[in-house]
């Protein structure tokens, strides 16, 4: 078996507008997002640090590490997902979320879980 087959995390995001939280005349955009994190390898592993890349329609760019996520470091054992919900404030009405996860499998082995790029978008905004 392969390290690639036995230490693979799937990362499913979606991201909606929060009009109550924005002020688009004060460049104030909020967005939540929902992710959802499973282990399709074979082993089990724990989420230990994230790595998000923020990047706004002006080129703007945050990146956002620290310890896990909402708190938690969830171990997932094979089969297992773990979803949370967050959010992220912009000054354009669109911009990009991507990142990693840092995970250890139960043997050590540290790797990393690649979060695929997803858009924020205010309504109406994109074609």
């Amino acid at each position: 078996m392969t390290d690639a087959e036995k230490y693979r995390i799937q990362v499913e995001a979606n991201a909606e507008f929060v009009p109550a939280q924005s002020a688009p005349d004060d460049e104030r955009y909020v967005f939540a997002y929902h992710i959802t994190i499973t282990n399709t390898g074979t082993a089990t592993a724990q989420l230990l640090t994230r790595h998000w890349i923020i990047t706004d329609s002006n080129g703007k760019v945050q990146e956002v590490r620290g310890e896990g996520v909402i708190g938690e470091q969830p171990v997932l054992a094979p089969g297992e997902n773990f979803s949370y919900a967050s959010g992220s404030v912009l000054e354009t009405p669109v911009g990009t979320m991507r990142g990693s996860y840092q995970m250890v499998g139960e043997d050590g082995h540290r790797f990393d879980a690649d979060i695929p790029t997803f858009v924020l978008a205010m309504p109406r905004v994109l074609h």
